[in-house]
């Protein structure tokens, strides 16, 4: 196996290992993130019915550096969560590690008002 697929294979391990211990539920839904790598993308899922709630993206973000960006879809996306009537989460790293970005959209989230 070339080093690519085995990189792939083991982000798909670690993803699949996260989503069989968390699930979002109407009363808790999933906030899941997507990181590419020049944005980020953030979603609350309700996965009784398989439905995004809120979506929201980095790409109109303004800010010094990619984690300053992150932190404020963070808080753009629990903005938008609020006014949907959203109050608690379950955070879904993915496969990504809890640190840098995605612990800044975290943050962001906690600021916006969303209880993890």
């Amino acid at each position: 196996m070339n080093k690519d697929k085995a990189k792939q294979s083991a982000k798909n391990r670690r993803a699949a290992r996260i989503r069989s211990k968390i699930t979002g539920t109407a009363e808790r839904p999933r906030l899941t993130v997507f990181k590419s790598n020049t944005s980020m993308f953030a979603q609350i899922i309700d996965d009784t019915v398989g439905k995004t709630l809120v979506s929201a993206h980095s790409k109109g973000i303004k800010a010094d550096n990619k984690t300053a960006a992150s932190f404020e879809l963070g808080k753009a996306l629990a903005a938008k969560a609020k006014d949907k009537g959203i109050s608690q989460v379950v955070f879904d790293r993915g496969s990504n590690l809890y640190h840098g970005r995605i612990k800044a959209i975290a943050d962001g989230a906690r600021a916006g008002g969303l209880e993890f």
